[in-house]
């Protein structure tokens, strides 16, 4: 069985991937993927997740797990999404690294499904944005307080990703980053689900429809009724010219107050993030799907 862990992270995007796949649930399973539902195994996961930490997991915890999550026992591949699995918003940076607990969680993942293969997924984000967004949640009353001291400039996904690397050399790991998400929509999609690149679903372009005007909308719509087989590749061109042209600029733009913060910074961080993305390249064996 292979097992996808979709792990966020945290305000990508917002469960969107998750309802787009449910949306096509019997399209996957003809495919051989099941999409369980989320309450079925995002509090179970959980509880057995603490357990790994706590006192361990039983002897059946595959088992067990199985009987919960899977409906489909003809599926050879299930997919599982939680912002959350790897730790919470106070957790995801807190003393200056990025979701220190998510080697030990992967490593509970890989005790729950023992021999199952697994893989994961997960989108990343500026940390000029992201930050700020986890600190909201957090308990602590400053940014600095929040990254133990740690500035926000030595903050690195590339070290996440090393990292799962290190302890998991075999396991596929997909990133994507989110800033790219509504021009590489359906190749998430259909990586994640394991469709044929030419295969259609339902919202496949459903983020666009968050961020362009709605004439772009309509001539966008008119265009792709009128070139109808289209390649990904192809696609992706078409999409960014048309954001090019109709992207809301309010719906793409972010709002960013952290006290201290000087838009110097925001542009380091900004710079620090694509230099980032290509230490990830360097990762050996780490899928990248970008524009």
């Amino acid at each position: 069985m292979q097992v996808v862990i979709h792990a966020g992270a945290h305000t990508t995007d917002e469960d969107r991937l998750i309802k787009c796949l449910a949306s096509n649930r019997d399209l996957l399973s003809e495919h051989g993927t099941h999409v369980p539902s989320t309450t079925r195994y995002r509090k179970l996961l959980r509880d057995m997740l603490h357990a790994a930490a706590d006192t361990g997991l039983s002897a059946n915890a595959r088992e067990v797990a199985h009987d919960a999550i899977i409906e489909d026992d003809t599926a050879d591949r299930i997919i599982l999404s939680n912002h959350g699995f790897f730790g919470t918003p106070r957790m995801a940076a807190s003393g200056g690294v990025l979701y220190s607990a998510a080697d030990r969680r992967m490593a509970a993942f890989h005790q729950i499904f023992a021999g199952d293969q697994i893989e994961l997924c997960l989108a990343i984000r500026n940390p000029a944005s992201f930050l700020p967004a986890m600190f909201k949640d957090a308990p602590q009353t400053s940014m600095e307080d929040y990254l133990n001291g740690v500035a926000p400039t030595a903050i690195r996904w590339s070290e996440l990703i090393a990292r799962l690397r290190h302890v998991f050399p075999e396991m596929p790991i997909t990133v994507w980053c989110n800033e790219d998400t509504p021009i590489i929509w359906g190749q998430i999609i259909r990586e994640i689900s394991g469709l044929d690149p030419n295969t259609e679903f339902k919202g496949e372009f459903a983020l666009l429809f968050e961020i362009m005007s709605k004439p772009g909308l309509a001539r966008f719509r008119s265009y792709m009724r009128a070139h109808p087989g289209m390649t990904e590749a192809q696609k992706r061109r078409v999409i960014v010219a048309f954001l090019d042209k109709f992207a809301e600029e309010t719906a793409i733009e972010e709002e960013l107050d952290v006290p201290g913060w000087t838009e110097d910074l925001i542009d380091r961080l900004t710079e620090l993030y694509d230099e980032d993305i290509f230490e990830i390249q360097r990762i050996p064996g780490i899928n990248i799907i970008s524009p």
